[in-house]
């Protein structure tokens, strides 16, 4: 079976600057849980951004779905991106003005697919919405009607988490999101994201220089040892 992520050759170098990304290979199974490793500086968020399609290599191919995304226009890229990613960020990217489950339907705002796959498992995105709300412990119906930036820093991480769930996208992905919290907490979470994730059938892709979470993940891989051109000027 064809891998979710597959990246062939990969190079990348920013504008003016040595080649930052060098990745001979790389994959990610279907349903595969990853921690993938790596201080502040190595690259990590430019290695997403290539995933998700915001920039492109200078060599080399991205696919994810068997689909080469560093050849497809700006346009089929985003569309391909919304339908087939879900995103948790580090500030998590709320809209503050927005309702708890508003800002959870987000995504199939934009991506039709999605819509659909939400709408098809619980007859509405609404639903769908306040479902995975439940799921991460956020199902109180006054919480759901709140603004977003009313609630706590960990209330904010689950409704991010349930907004890169909705709609069922084959891949998440975490880019540092339990930095602001504790240690227990840090656990709580991602136990709950695991089960959402199993239960979803989606690949987690996740992003973090706190070793201590390694052994949670079905495998974790340092970046350094993916990547030929390691460089401090990473962003």
């Amino acid at each position: 079976m064809t891998a979710l992520i597959e990246l062939d050759n990969l190079g990348f170098a920013w504008p003016g600057q040595d080649e930052l990304l060098d990745i001979p290979s790389f994959r990610l199974e279907r349903g595969e849980s990853l921690f993938l490793k790596g201080p502040s500086g190595s690259g990590k968020t430019t290695l997403l951004g290539l995933l998700g399609g915001v920039q492109r290599p200078q060599r080399g191919s991205v696919r994810l779905l068997g689909e080469d995304i560093a050849q497809m226009k700006a346009a089929r890229r985003d569309h391909f991106r919304v339908d087939h990613t879900g995103y948790i960020f580090q500030q998590f990217n709320l809209l503050p003005f927005l309702s708890v489950r508003e800002n959870v339907e987000l995504p199939c705002h934009f991506s039709r697919s999605r819509a659909e796959r939400a709408k098809g498992r619980h007859g509405s995105v609404a639903q769908a919405a306040d479902t995975l709300l439940g799921h991460l412990g956020l199902g109180d119906r006054s919480l759901i009607e709140r603004r977003a930036d009313s609630l706590s820093i960990g209330q904010q991480q689950r409704v991010a988490a349930a907004r890169a769930l909705i709609g069922q996208p084959e891949l998440v992905i975490a880019d540092e999101p339990t930095s602001a919290l504790d240690a227990d907490t840090r656990e709580a979470f991602l136990q709950l994201l695991f089960a959402e994730c199993r239960e979803a059938g989606a690949s987690l892709l996740f992003v973090s220089h706190d070793q201590s979470l390694a052994t949670l993940f079905d495998r974790s891989l340092s970046l350094a040892d993916l990547n030929r051109a390691a460089s401090p000027r990473g962003i």
